[in-house]
């Protein structure tokens, strides 16, 4: 992918919403399966598999997981799958990651950077620093509404306790990865060297 040129656009999914990796799952198994328009539509609307209030909830959910799977190869839904609780949220994680470059580079940079001096933890002022700098690459940004920019830092920062990396979103207290070997071993499998490279900045101090 060219960044570099004057029409960059982040093609961000944050406000849709953190790890979700109970339905991603199923979507997951779905992926599997190899359905095709008719059972999925059956499988999220009719029989409700990801178990939502109203249609539209589920809908919007499943698709926007599925956005997020069909960016990593098919054994990382099969992890995503089987696998214990700790390696299907670093799955869910690293859909997340490949599905937003935004989130990639935030972790790059100020995750990363925090990490490396040791700051014990992140703050909310960061994500809006964070998104003023990447206005140089996409002027975009700078019209996006304090809500919709407040909204997707706090997926970010939820995302980053799901998976452990802050013990919550209040405090938001930083502890490293601890990266499954699972994890690593298909990203290097399936040559994701960028999400490896980002994953493994945020390991033991």
């Amino acid at each position: 992918m060219n960044t570099d040129t004057y029409d960059f656009r982040y093609d961000s999914d944050l406000i849709g919403g953190s790890l979700m990796v109970r339905e991603s799952r199923i979507v997951a198994e779905l992926l599997l399966a190899g359905v095709d328009d008719a059972a999925w539509k059956a499988a999220i609307l009719d029989e409700n598999r990801l178990q939502k209030a109203r249609p539209a909830t589920a809908k919007r959910m499943a698709q926007a997981i599925r956005k997020r799977l069909v960016r990593l190869p098919a054994p990382f839904w099969e992890a995503l799958c089987e696998g214990d609780d700790q390696l299907a949220t670093q799955v869910a994680f690293c859909a997340a990651l490949a599905r937003n470059l935004l989130l990639v580079e935030f972790l790059e940079t100020v995750v990363a950077d925090a990490v490396v001096t040791q700051a014990e933890r992140l703050e909310p002022y960061q994500w809006d620093d964070f998104l003023a700098d990447r206005a140089y690459r996409d002027s975009a940004i700078s019209g996006w509404t304090a809500s919709s920019r407040r909204k997707m830092g706090q997926v970010a920062f939820r995302m980053l306790c799901e998976v452990d990396l802050m013990t919550d979103s209040r405090k938001r207290t930083l502890r490293p990865l601890m990266l499954r070997p699972e994890v690593v071993e298909l990203l290097e499998r399936h040559h994701l060297i960028r999400l490896l490279d980002c994953l493994m900045l945020l390991g033991s101090r």
